[in-house]
């Protein structure tokens, strides 16, 4: 049998084992006994811990904000929110998120209008968003990208002129920073996710970071089934309380978000060399004037042009076992349970409809090797041509 190179090795090795679109950056089992013995010792599993003090102390600061609310996961924390600012009528949203960011609207019995997004940033059109207002529109919901900022300055000139609250879903943006703003004290609130498909995890988890005190009051008490003491109920809350665990986890995690980004961004920079300028396939620089924390990696495939549509690409790397992800594909508006709104219909969605139908995002984390983003892009270079 031919023996093959040592670099022929690893590319087999690489191809065998499967590569996923993301990996959760967990930090070493052995820092984390020390978290889990004292919560063995002290019994207190959740209802505002120590573990959950200390972290969103640190979480505010290493945020550089004052308000900090933790969450079991992000959708508690938009469904919270929304019932905090007591929104109510009608939201201006974009189609182009993962389903959650719309589910939020209905579970508090508001309807989404969709708006179409920028075929640049993928975010929502804010150019667009005007001729959607009506009477009954209380709230623009954005949602930033891919963790590539909103136009958050057009968003919030519009929502002062027509007296909207503002609500970002910035579940893509942890530890994304914008030179002269502070990224999550836009608009009204911000709402963060620690999923455990996000760059920073706390298994499951979210926060809400407003910039008013009292606003954080009310959001702690309708978390926890809208309790302000012992007696006094203040709304209908709910049970969206992060636990000591997962506090636990996420305070010892800030420690290694930044190596997390370092090697996002050496993955995210060979990905642009070895894809960028390749006839058919459009690749995104990261966004200028920001610290970017490269939470995903999407392309845009041309079929006519690269010679594969997008899905056969995504399924000629599965055959790799590489394991991309549609993201975000279909549309929220195309989804049963909104497409029969208005607001849906493909004739007011143009952008957002082609973007959805061309879009794949590669596999993205910081343990990604070199030689595995080689091996992604190889396979999509030399796959066959269509038949």
């Amino acid at each position: 049998m031919e023996e093959l190179s040592i670099d022929e090795q690893v590319t087999k090795k690489i191809s065998d084992a499967p590569i996923y679109v993301t990996r959760p950056n967990l930090p070493p089992l052995e820092r984390l006994y020390p978290s889990l013995e004292a919560i063995w010792e002290k019994k207190i599993l959740t209802n505002n811990g120590s573990f959950h003090q200390s972290f969103e102390r640190e979480l505010a600061r290493y945020l550089e904000v004052k308000h900090v609310n933790l969450f079991a996961n992000a959708t508690l924390a938009l469904i919270v929110g929304l019932e905090a600012l007591r929104i109510s009528g009608e939201v201006i949203t974009t189609p182009y998120s993962f389903v959650a960011t719309t589910h939020a609207l209905q579970w508090n019995g508001i309807t989404p209008v969709f708006c179409d997004i920028d075929d640049r940033t993928f975010n929502i059109d804010p150019d667009k968003i005007e001729a959607l207002i009506t009477p009954r529109t209380s709230a623009v919901m954005p949602v930033h990208v891919y963790g590539r900022p909103c136009e958050v300055d057009k968003i919030q000139a519009i929502a002062d002129k027509y007296g909207l609250k503002v609500i970002y879903d910035a579940a893509h943006a942890f530890a994304v920073r914008i030179k002269d703003k502070n990224l999550f004290l836009q608009g009204d609130i911000s709402v963060l996710s620690f999923h455990g498909t996000k760059l920073f995890t706390t298994f499951e988890g979210g926060a809400i970071i407003t910039k008013d005190e009292k606003l954080k009051r009310r959001i702690d008490f309708l978390k926890n089934f809208g309790f302000a003491d012992e007696v006094t109920v203040v709304g209908p809350g709910i049970n969206g309380k992060m636990n000591e665990f997962q506090a636990a986890l996420g305070l010892l995690s800030l420690e290694y978000v930044k190596h997390e980004i370092e090697g996002r961004e050496v993955a995210a920079n060979l990905y642009q060399h070895l894809l960028g300028g390749v006839n058919g396939i459009t690749t995104f620089a990261p966004p200028e004037d920001i610290s970017y924390n490269y939470a995903h990696f999407p392309i845009l495939i041309d079929g006519g042009e690269f010679g594969r549509s997008r899905d056969q690409v995504y399924e000629e790397l599965k055959r790799h076992s590489v394991f991309g992800r549609r993201y975000f594909y279909p549309l929220i508006s195309d989804m049963p349970t909104y497409r029969n709104l208005p607001s849906a219909r493909k004739e007011n969605l143009p952008v957002a409809s082609k973007i959805a139908e061309r879009v794949l995002c590669l596999p993205m984390y910081g343990a990604l090797e070199p030689r595995e983003v080689e091996f992604v892009c190889d396979c999509i270079l030399n796959m066959p041509t269509r038949r």
